[in-house]
């Protein structure tokens, strides 16, 4: 049985060149959540150690300032979440 192969992940962070990641700008911390508002793992998303750090951090002080909620309901699940 073959191993499956996937494409190599590159961070985006990394090539689009971003200084700071700011935790008001939505559209650039959304590539990094789920439908449930779950942070995406470095493995799904290939950021870099770095990057995933600044991008976790950003998540969290969003959630705090009421941007991004902490729970989604089970029966609530939408599949883009800023497009409301």
């Amino acid at each position: 049985m073959e191993k499956k192969r996937y494409s190599k992940r590159y961070c985006k962070y990394t090539e689009a060149k971003i200084d700071f990641i700011d935790y008001k700008d939505l559209e650039l911390l959304r590539y990094s959540l789920s439908e449930r508002y779950k942070i995406m793992p470095r493995r799904l998303t290939g950021n870099s150690k770095k990057w995933q750090e600044r991008v976790e951090v950003a998540i969290k002080r969003a959630r705090h300032m009421a941007l991004i909620p902490y729970v989604v309901d089970r029966k609530k699940v939408v599949e883009n979440p800023f497009r409301v």
